[in-house]
């Protein structure tokens, strides 16, 4: 399933390199990370990882292809 992520300000390269599953756009003060995710475990495992760098989701979604 794809999926959506919105993160509250501007990731940096460094930092979007941590997600190397994962394309991104920053647009209107937020980094959109969107890809493929393979099942709950690995949700789960990009949110953490969100969470341990400290950077706050402000939406997540499925999206479409």
């Amino acid at each position: 399933m794809h999926y959506e992520i919105r993160v509250d300000g501007h990731m940096s390269e460094a930092l979007t390199k941590t997600f190397p599953e994962l394309d991104h756009v920053v647009m209107w003060g937020q980094t959109v990370l969107f890809g493929h995710v393979v099942d709950e475990a690995h949700l789960y495992g990009l949110l953490a990882r969100l969470r341990s760098l400290g950077l706050r989701v402000v939406e997540m979604r499925p999206a479409p292809r």
